[in-house]
C-alpha cells in the first residue's frame, strides 16, 4: 500500500512558498483524478492551528474560502476549515486551458507564463486563485498559484492524413525539400514533436529536422540515390512523428513522393526495318503500314513527328503519302507500268531535342493480270462528297449505308470485312450473299471523337483487295451543360474601392460546339444589387464602394448558361471578402473624461482607465495612446489605457491637471484622435492651520481696566491651506496665567478674545494665554498653537519690564488634553444656542414677572455654554503636561506652538 500511495503522490509532488506577500505556488500535473490534495493553506501560511499547538486564549475557528469561482475555481475544491486544496471532479487539461506558453495571458483564472524564476517554473500553465482567510484577527488575501506541469497525453498528428511532394528525376544527392505540413503535438518541450523517420526510404530517401528560432521543428525529404522516373514514377511511404515522452507517441501520415519527368529520353524504333508488298492494282488510299516509335518521357518530352528522309527520292514521296503526327503510309498515286517494282523509304522520327531514330520500310509493288473486286456503297444516312453525317444522339444499331461486293470476272469468292477504330459494324445482310449493312454498335459522343475514318474491304480467293473509305462525321447535340472552372470563387477586395472595381473575370466552358457551346453569364438571385456581371466576357464588378466595418463577407451564386435549345445552365458560389483598410481613426468613449485622486496618491498608482475603439482590423485597429501634455508627470499605459502619475501629486500645490491624450492606430497612415482628461486632487489633511496674527509669541497688547465686559479685545487669525472640514478652523486657550486669567476668553469659530467679567484693581498686569488652533481633519485633525499676551493697565510706562515678563518662562498649566475634533460637541453648542431664541420670545411675552426667569435662563445657558465648551476643548486636546510648560521646546515643534 506504501509503494502504491508513492507512485500516486509522486507525479505531482505539490511545493508551497510563503511570504508576507501571502502568496502560495503549487504544482501538479494535469489529468489527476478528483480528491488528489494539492496543499494545506494553514500549514503552508503558518497559521496557528496549523501547528497543532492550542493557544492559550481561545480563538474562533479559521475559515477559508474562495474569493470568486472563476474558470480556476472549477478545477478546485477547497475544505473551509481545514485550507486543504484537492482536486475536484472537472480534470484538468493543459493544453486546452493553456493553449500559449510564451509570454503571459490571463484568462478568467488561468494564466500560461514563461518565466526563468523558481515559482513558477519555466514554461508553466497557472491557476489563479484568491482566497480569504478569516476570521479578522488572521485575515488576508492569499494569492495561489497552481502550475499545471505537462504530461505526454497527446500524440503527435498530421494535419492531412496524405502528404505530395514532387521531386524532379535529375535531382542531385543531398537534394533538400521541406514537408510543407509537419506534425503537431499540443504537449510542451521534450513532450513534444522531436524526430520524424520513413518507415520505408526504399533506399534513396532520408529525413532531417530542422529546428527554427522559435522551437518549431520541420522535417526535409533527402535525395540519397539516383532517380530514373522512367524505371519508377512514384514512391510511397509512411512518415512517423515521434515526440520525447516516456513512453513516446507516435503519429503518421502517407507520404507520395512523385518523380517528374524531365527530357531525357529519345525515340525509338522496336524494328530496323519494315518490308510491305504492294498490288499494282490497289486504289488510291490504300494503307501500307505504320510506322511507330516510343519516347519513354511524358508530355510534349514524348512527342514524336515522322518524315522521310532527304535520301528518299522525290517520285517515292509522291507516290507514298506519309502521316507526319501518325507515321501512317498510303498509296497516294496510281500505280503504271512505269512504276518502279522497288521503294526504299528511310523514315525519321523526331523528338524535341533529339537525334532522330530511324526505320527502313521496302515496298515491293507485285503486277496483278486480273481485275480486282468492286465494292459499291449505297448510303442511308445523309451523306455528301464521301462524307456521312451522323448526329450523336442517334440510338445504338442506326444503319449508316448498304455495301454490294462484285467479282467483275465472277470466278473468284469475294469476301468482306471492316478496317479501322470505332463503334461500327459491317455484317452480311440476309438473305443476300454479297449484301453487307454497316451500322452503329454505340453510342456516339461528339466531345470524345468527331470524324472517324474506316474502310470497307473486299478480297478474292487470288488475294487480290480492295478499299472503300468511309467518313463518318458527328454532328454536335446540346448534351453538355457549361462547366466553371472553379465551384467555388473566392475574391478580395479592399474596402473603399472605386466605383466600378474589377473583381474576376468568370469561365465556364461548355463542351458543345457552335451555339450549343456559347456561354452566357448571370447573377443569382441572392446577389446583391450593387454587383454586376458582365453577360458576355464574365466580368464581375462592383458598382459602389464597400466597407468592410459596415460588412466584411459577401456569398451568392453566378449561373452559366449556354444557348442550346432547350437552354443548359450550372452554378457556381462567389465569395467576397473585404480586406480592411485604415479609414476609421480611434474613438474614446467619451471626449472628457474625469478622474477624482486623493492627493499624495503614491506614485505610479492607477489614476482612471481611458477606453478607446476602432473600428478596423488587424494592425489598424492596434491603438497606441500618449500623453500629449504634462508627460513629465503623467504616463498612460498603452495596452490597457491606464492613467498613472510618475510622482505623488500635492493639492496644495497644484489642486488639478487638465492633460490631452493621443490615440494613434497601427495604419499606414496613422489615424488619430484625442481627449480631454481632467484630473481633481481631492484634498487630504496634510497641512496644520498657519497663524498669521499674532505674528509673534513676543508681541502683547494694552488692555485698559475700564474695558466693558463683552467687548472683543483682539483676535487670533489662522489659515489653512487645505480645502472642506480639513480646512474648519476651532479655536481653544489651553493655558492661561495672570491675576484672573478666566477673565477671557475666545470665540472658538471667528478666534476673537473678548472680556468676559469686569476687571478690578487687583486685576492689573500680565496675562498670558496659550490658544490652540485646530482643524477638523480626517482621520487626524492637526493643530497649532501661539501665545497671546495681554497687559492690562491704564498705560504702558515700562516696555522693557513687560518684555522681561515675556523672555520669562511662563507657569501655565495645560488645561485641554490631545484635540479629538468631534461632531457632537458643535451639536451641543447648536442646542445651547438654541436656547437663546426661546428665551428671547418668553421675555417678550411676560415683560415683568417673566424679565427676572428670563435673566436667569440667560445666566443657565451661558453657563451650561461654558461647560459644553470645555467639554469640547477636553475632547478636542490632550497633551499631558505636568506643572510647568517649557515655552523653548513648544517653539521647537510648530506642529504644536507657532513661532509666527
Amino acid at each position: 500500500h506504501l509503494f502504491l500511495f508513492l507512485l500516486f503522490v509522486g507525479p505531482f509532488n505539490c511545493f508551497a512558498s510563503y511570504s508576507r506577500a501571502t502568496e502560495l505556488f503549487y504544482s501538479l500535473n494535469e489529468g489527476l483524478p478528483a480528491g488528489v490534495l494539492i496543499g494545506s493553506l494553514a500549514r503552508d501560511l503558518r497559521l496557528p492551528t496549523a501547528s497543532g499547538q492550542r493557544p492559550a486564549v481561545p480563538q474562533p475557528p479559521l475559515s477559508f474560502t474562495l474569493a470568486s469561482r472563476g474558470l480556476g475555481g472549477q478545477y478546485v475544491q477547497l475544505d473551509n476549515r481545514s485550507g486543504e486544496l484537492h482536486t475536484s471532479d472537472v480534470e484538468i487539461d493543459r493544453e486546452a486551458l493553456c493553449m500559449e506558453s510564451s509570454g503571459v495571458t490571463v484568462f478568467g483564472g488561468a494564466a500560461s507564463v514563461s518565466s526563468s524564476s523558481s515559482s513558477p517554473s519555466s514554461e508553466s500553465c497557472l491557476l489563479l486563485l484568491d482566497v480569504l482567510v478569516l476570521p479578522q484577527e488572521y485575515f488576508r488575501l492569499v494569492k495561489v498559484k497552481i502550475a499545471i506541469r505537462d504530461v505526454n497525453d497527446n500524440a503527435p498528428c498530421f494535419p492531412v492524413p496524405h502528404i505530395h511532394l514532387s521531386v524532379p528525376e535529375n535531382a542531385p544527392v543531398n537534394t533538400r525539400l521541406a514537408i510543407e505540413h509537419p506534425a503537431l503535438d499540443p504537449d510542451v518541450g521534450t513532450n513534444g514533436v522531436q524526430t520524424y523517420r520513413l518507415q520505408d526510404n526504399y533506399g534513396v530517401f532520408t529525413l532531417d529536422v530542422e529546428e527554427n528560432e522559435s522551437g518549431e521543428r520541420t522535417p526535409y525529404l533527402i535525395v540519397m540515390g539516383a532517380l530514373d522516373r522512367e524505371t519508377r514514377e512514384e514512391y510511397v511511404t509512411v512518415i512517423v512523428a515521434e515526440d520525447g515522452g516516456t513512453p513516446p507517441l507516435m503519429g503518421s501520415a502517407t507520404l507520395t513522393i512523385a518523380i517528374s519527368d524531365i527530357n531525357d529520353n529519345c525515340p525509338q524504333f522496336s524494328d530496323s526495318q519494315l518490308n510491305v508488298t504492294l498490288y499494282g492494282n490497289s486504289s488510291l488510299g490504300t494503307h501500307l503500314a505504320t510506322v511507330h516509335a516510343v519516347d519513354m518521357d511524358l508530355g510534349s518530352n514524348a512527342q514524336i513527328t515522322y518524315s522521310y528522309s532527304q535520301k528518299v527520292p522525290q517520285p517515292s514521296r509522291d507516290l507514298f503519302h506519309l502521316d507526319e503526327s501518325t507515321g501512317a503510309i498510303t498509296l497516294s498515286s496510281k500505280v503504271d507500268g512505269d512504276t518502279p517494282r522497288l521503294h526504299r523509304l528511310i523514315i525519321l522520327g523526331n523528338g524535341p531535342g533529339c537525334i532522330p531514330a530511324v526505320i527502313t520500310v521496302l515496298v515491293t509493288i507485285i503486277k496483278v493480270m486480273m481485275r480486282p473486286p468492286e465494292v459499291v456503297p449505297r448510303f442511308i444516312a445523309n451523306e455528301a462528297e464521301g462524307v456521312v453525317y451522323l448526329k450523336e444522339l442517334e440510338p445504338i444499331n442506326t444503319p449508316i449505308a448498304f455495301f454490294t461486293i462484285k467479282d467483275p470476272d465472277e470466278k473468284y469468292k469475294v469476301n468482306c470485312y471492316l478496317e479501322g477504330d470505332g463503334p461500327f459494324r459491317l455484317s452480311p445482310y440476309k438473305p443476300y450473299n454479297n449484301e453487307y449493312l454497316l451500322e452503329t454498335i454505340k453510342p456516339l459522343d461528339y466531345e470524345t471523337q468527331q470524324l472517324y475514318e474506316i474502310s470497307v474491304v473486299a478480297w478474292n480467293s487470288e488475294g487480290f483487295r480492295v478499299n472503300k473509305i468511309v467518313k463518318i462525321q458527328v454532328l454536335d447535340d446540346n448534351d453538355n451543360s457549361p462547366v466553371f472552372s472553379q465551384q467555388l470563387i473566392e475574391l478580395s477586395i479592399e474596402e473603399n474601392n472605386v466605383p466600378n472595381a474589377f473583381l474576376t473575370k468568370l469561365h465556364a466552358t461548355d463542351a458543345d460546339s457552335g451555339e450549343r457551346g456559347q456561354v452566357s453569364y448571370f447573377l443569382g438571385p441572392d446577389a446583391p444589387s450593387y454587383f454586376s456581371l458582365d453577360k458576355s466576357t464574365g466580368v464581375l464588378t462592383v458598382s459602389t464602394q464597400l466597407d468592410r466595418e459596415e460588412k466584411e463577407k459577401y456569398r451568392y451564386t453566378v449561373k452559366a448558361v449556354d444557348s442550346g435549345f432547350p437552354p443548359r445552365e450550372s452554378i457556381a458560389t462567389v465569395t467576397i471578402t473585404v480586406l480592411d483598410k485604415n479609414d476609421n481613426s480611434p474613438r474614446f468613449i467619451n471626449k472628457d473624461f474625469s478622474f477624482f485622486v486623493p492627493e499624495n496618491f503614491p506614485g505610479f498608482g492607477e489614476i482612471g482607465v481611458i477606453s478607446v475603439t476602432d473600428a478596423d482590423a488587424g494592425q489598424n485597429g492596434w491603438v497606441a495612446l500618449s500623453v500629449l501634455n504634462g508627460s513629465d508627470i503623467f504616463v498612460i499605459d498603452t495596452g490597457k489605457g491606464v492613467l498613472r502619475a510618475k510622482v505623488s501629486l500635492d493639492r496644495e500645490q497644484q489642486s488639478s491637471y487638465i492633460l490631452w491624450i493621443e490615440a494613434v492606430d497601427g495604419g499606414d497612415p496613422a489615424l488619430s484622435s484625442t481627449a480631454k482628461i481632467t484630473v481633481l486632487l481631492l484634498d487630504i489633511n496634510d497641512n496644520p492651520p498657519l497663524v498669521l496674527f499674532p505674528q509673534s509669541n513676543m508681541s502683547y497688547l494694552l488692555v485698559l481696566p475700564s474695558t466693558l465686559p463683552g467687548s472683543p479685545i483682539t483676535e487670533v487669525y489662522a489659515v489653512d491651506k487645505d480645502t472642506g472640514m480639513n480646512a474648519v478652523i476651532a479655536y481653544s486657550i489651553i493655558g492661561r496665567r495672570g491675576p484672573r486669567p478666566e477673565s477671557f476668553r475666545i470665540d472658538p469659530k471667528t478666534g476673537n478674545i473678548t472680556l468676559e467679567e469686569s476687571l478690578m484693581q487687583n486685576d492689573y498686569g500680565l496675562y498670558r494665554l496659550l490658544v490652540k488652533v485646530s482643524d477638523h481633519g480626517y482621520p487626524e485633525p492637526l493643530h497649532s498653537t501661539v501665545m497671546v499676551n495681554l497687559f492690562v493697565n491704564d498705560t504702558v510706562s515700562n516696555e522693557s519690564y513687560i518684555e522681561s515678563l515675556l523672555r520669562k518662562e511662563p507657569d501655565i498649566s495645560i488645561e485641554e488634553k490631545q484635540p479629538q475634533i468631534s461632531i457632537e460637541p458643535t451639536h451641543k453648542k447648536m442646542e445651547s444656542a438654541s436656547c437663546m431664541p426661546t428665551l428671547v420670545a418668553l421675555s417678550i411675552i411676560s415683560l415683568g414677572s417673566i424679565a427676572l426667569v428670563t435673566g436667569m435662563g440667560i445666566y443657565i445657558c451661558l453657563r451650561k455654554g461654558k461647560k459644553h465648551h470645555r467639554a469640547d476643548e477636553n475632547l478636542e486636546v490632550q497633551i499631558p503636561l505636568n506643572g510647568r510648560i517649557n515655552l523653548h521646546m513648544l517653539e521647537k515643534k510648530p506642529m504644536e506652538i507657532s513661532n509666527i
